[in-house]
């Protein structure tokens, strides 16, 4: 009897052992509960909507802006200006300093090279076949220009020789260079530049080289303005998914301010062809600029600009409005979805100030409205009522020339 009694006992102890984890394990469970959120639906969807905030965030539109100057000359004057006698080397800088910031501050900055660099020992020449020292390819680095087209009648001043030459030199200043090249293999690749985000291809043409004939076996030597070469450069940048294709051109006729019906059908076709941006040179002198939409194959519309000539940038040449000239300023934006936008063309009206033979650091580029501003309010005495009434001269030229609807 005691052992039944016993063995009872142990039944009902584990059946209040059994109850009482059961009821342990609803309270722990009711603990957990209480603290437990699931996520609601509303949440999550929250959360997938700030995920693709964030996405549509980091795709924001890009704005940059491209400096362009005109041809980049070198006549005797020059080079004998920019000569140290105490050091016997050759200094252009101060040729730049009023206006360097205004390059210097753009995120690309793109030239003509109309000289060569052909070395010290072919000796240093001005007009007709130009050879100039390399301390200009360095200045011109130092004030901020990034690109320089060296494909113009004068490539070929020095022969294949010069233009080889001269590309290592801009090589080793850190300028990069299209239209003349070392090699077939060098023309066959496009110059490419990423400018913040905006992909830029950059090519350039010339009608000629001033009768010096390009050496056989040698043709990729310089572009010359052919459709076929043009058209084939310019869809080798579209295969390289560009956002911008720019084109220094190098045609019209010296010394006239309006473009002729050439240029105007040669614009027309690299439009058509794809390019978005055409910087013209040759004339020196300034010709007039148009900003375009275009219609393409497919029906879609972009933006084109062109300038049919961007006069000199620097040259001794005293021949009318070839001492006035501009630094262009072109905004460019690449809204999220890729398209490209001219949205705003600006310039700075420049003058090559000339003290006159024998005069220390003779030939200076002044920002005419600046210098005009501050030899009104008293603060620039380095021109006399001469030059000032020049600078008024010069100006309306180029207001003219470049007219006021951009």
């Amino acid at each position: 009897m005691k052992k039944q009694k016993k063995q009872g006992n142990l039944g009902r102890n584990k059946l209040k052992y059994v109850v009482g984890f059961g009821i342990l394990m609803m309270l722990m469970f009711s603990v957990f509960m209480v603290f437990y959120h699931p996520p609601k639906e509303a949440e999550v969807v929250s959360s997938t909507a700030t995920q693709n905030n964030t996405a549509v965030e980091e795709k924001k539109s890009i704005t940059i802006h491209l400096a362009a100057i005109g041809d980049a000359m070198c006549h005797s004057q020059n080079f004998k200006d920019a000569y140290q006698a105490s050091t016997k080397n050759y200094d252009f800088s101060h040729v730049f300093t009023n206006i360097r910031q205004k390059v210097e501050s753009a995120d690309i900055a793109i030239g003509n090279l109309e000289t060569t660099f052909a070395g010290a020992e072919k000796g240093y020449s001005g007009f007709p076949t130009f050879n100039t020292p390399d301390a200009l390819g360095y200045a011109l680095k130092d004030m901020g220009v990034d690109v320089l087209s060296t494909a113009n009648n004068h490539s070929l001043d020095k022969g294949y020789s010069g233009i080889v030459r001269t590309l290592d030199v801009l090589d080793e200043a850190g300028i990069s260079h299209m239209g003349t090249y070392r090699s077939l293999e060098e023309q066959n690749k496009i110059l490419i530049k990423d400018v913040n985000g905006i992909k830029f291809a950059f090519l350039s043409f010339t009608y000629g080289t001033n009768g010096i004939p390009v050496p056989k076996g040698k043709e990729y030597c310089i572009n010359l303005i052919d459709e076929t070469l043009m058209k084939r450069q310019i869809d080798q940048a579209k295969e390289e998914q560009v956002d911008v294709i720019c084109v220094s051109m190098h045609w019209g006729d010296e010394y006239k301010i309006k473009q002729n019906k050439t240029q105007e059908n040669l614009a027309d076709f690299l439009f058509e062809n794809g390019v978005d941006i055409i910087l013209g040179s040759h004339p020196h002198v300034l010709e007039p600029m148009e900003k375009r939409t275009i219609t393409l194959a497919d029906g879609t519309t972009k933006d084109g600009f062109v300038i049919y000539s961007l006069g000199n940038f620097i040259s001794a040449q005293k021949q009318e409005n070839t001492r006035n000239t501009i630094i262009l300023d072109l905004q460019i934006t690449k809204n999220p979805e890729g398209k490209i936008s001219i949205d705003k063309v600006e310039y700075t009206p420049l003058y090559v100030y000339d003290k006159g033979a024998g005069k220390p650091q003779r030939y200076k580029i002044l920002d005419i409205r600046q210098t005009i501003a501050n030899y009104e309010n008293g603060t620039d005495t380095s021109i006399g009522a001469t030059t000032y009434k020049t600078l008024k001269v010069e100006l309306t030229k180029i207001e003219s020339i470049m007219g006021n609807n951009f």
